[in-house]
């Protein structure tokens, strides 16, 4: 378990800094424990990095399009 810790401590360390990585270091935790649970823990957080990542685009462009389509005066 303390393992785990300071894995997940060091990547979100690794990972903070770049500006690309929005939704990556959140997805990445949730998939590391759940990967972890199921004996996946690697698996887990590459994918949770990538499901996060790409869901924090998508709301950001939900935003952007909002924004977009409002009424002009």
């Amino acid at each position: 378990m303390k393992r785990l810790l300071l894995c997940t401590a060091i990547f979100g360390l690794v990972l903070s800094p770049a500006a690309q990585a929005e939704g990556c270091i959140k997805g990445a935790i949730v998939g590391g424990v759940a990967g972890h649970m199921a004996g996946h823990g690697k698996v887990g957080a590459a994918a949770g990095c990538v499901i996060g990542h790409r869901e924090a685009n998508k709301a950001d462009a939900d935003k952007a399009g909002a924004s977009n389509n409002a009424p002009q005066k």
